[in-house]
């Protein structure tokens, strides 16, 4: 019986061995390079995973079922989208985190991302501290006074629960008839480039030796997203949303500096223009998006679309919806701003995968 004791035991021992490996992941390990950990993250994801997490819907619709049963990526509060009318700090944290125990319960457990237009301040949330738009930051000529505001807006952020700030908006004015010119800086590229400082101060400064990596450092910090790339500035008469007409040069020498210092200062995301450039909707623009910015300047954040963004590569806006699916995601956007029609979304980038389209 000696021996057969001794058998059993070795034997529980390999098993629990083997249940113990099984339950060890990669990629939830911090320990690991995070190269490894994405590599092994990627390798077990589904493709109902991977698109789900290329999708950010709005608040309103975003439930725990919801968030579990699509494998949603990231939430966002559209402009004036609040979990209550002056719904306090608390309040906040609380919607969010029900959003998040819905992610995290499904079975690879990814975290999702919430974001929100946090443009002068957390200018959403009730009793927020509200600062100067751009315009009036730009005119005050003082990079470290942005930094500050970034630093503040950022405590305010995460102090209700969220860790993303769709901010700042880069944009060089160059038409004072544009609706949005109070979001510019300024129409002088180097002085937009100089206030590029915010995005340090949303995210903190980026260690020695890692510059151009995305960083965001730590708990009283958030990701930023430098929008709207690129040329928003630049339309024809200043009509919103409409076509930059210019030569490569003056796109590269008015409306692009400031993506160069956003990437350098480890900006975490972009955010696409609804607007074109020489009638080329940036939506649809492979060689800005993935040529240009990801292989060019080498930005290894993520790229996401406007509200809705995809919709309006095409005139009438969702006509070709399908297109729009295939155009959009081949252009190298990598999160889309789907607010409402999610699950249109999902469903049409499944079947062109399925199909080889995409």
């Amino acid at each position: 019986m000696g021996s057969l004791h001794k058998t059993t035991f070795v034997l529980l021992m390999f098993c629990l061995a083997a249940l113990g490996s099984a339950d060890y992941l990669k990629y939830k390990d911090p320990k690991q390079p995070l190269g490894v950990r994405i590599k092994d993250l990627l390798g077990r994801m589904t493709l109902a995973e991977k698109i789900g997490q290329m999708t950010q819907i709005e608040r309103e619709n975003a439930t725990a079922e919801a968030m579990s049963k699509y494998f949603i990526g990231s939430v966002l509060s559209g402009g004036g989208s609040v979990p209550s009318p002056q719904a306090s700090a608390a309040a906040w944290q609380s919607m969010v985190n029900e959003m998040q125990k819905g992610a995290l319960s499904t079975r690879l457990g990814i975290p999702m991302i919430y974001g929100i237009d946090a443009v002068h301040g957390h200018n959403n949330v009730y009793k927020a501290t509200i600062f100067p738009h751009n315009v009036g930051l730009g005119a005050t000529r003082d990079p470290m006074l942005i930094k500050r505001i970034g630093e503040a807006t950022a405590l305010e952020v995460r102090a209700t629960g969220i860790p993303y700030a769709f901010a700042p908006c880069i944009a060089v004015c160059r038409d004072p008839r544009w609706g949005r010119c109070y979001e510019s800086y300024s129409e002088d590229p180097k002085v937009v480039q100089s206030m590029t400082t915010l995005i340090s101060g949303l995210q903190g400064d980026v260690p020695a030796g890692s510059e151009g990596r995305p960083y965001v450092g730590g708990s009283k910090k958030v990701a930023a997203c430098a929008k709207h790339y690129v040329g928003d500035g630049g339309t024809f008469m200043g009509i919103n949303e409409n076509n930059t007409v210019i030569d490569a040069h003056g796109l590269m020498t008015i409306h692009m500096p400031a993506y160069y210092n956003s990437i350098i200062r480890g900006v975490s995301t972009v955010m696409t223009s609804y607007s074109s450039w020489n009638g080329k909707k940036m939506h649809a623009n492979h060689f800005l998006v993935t040529d240009f910015l990801k292989n060019k300047l080498k930005f290894r954040g993520f790229v996401i679309s406007d509200w809705q963004g995809i919709d309006r590569i095409t005139s009438p806006p969702g006509v070709n919806y399908s297109y729009s699916v295939e155009a959009g995601v081949g252009a190298g956007i990598d999160m889309i701003m789907v607010p409402y029609a999610y699950t249109e979304f999902i469903d049409d980038l499944t079947y062109q995968v399925k199909n080889n389209i995409i």
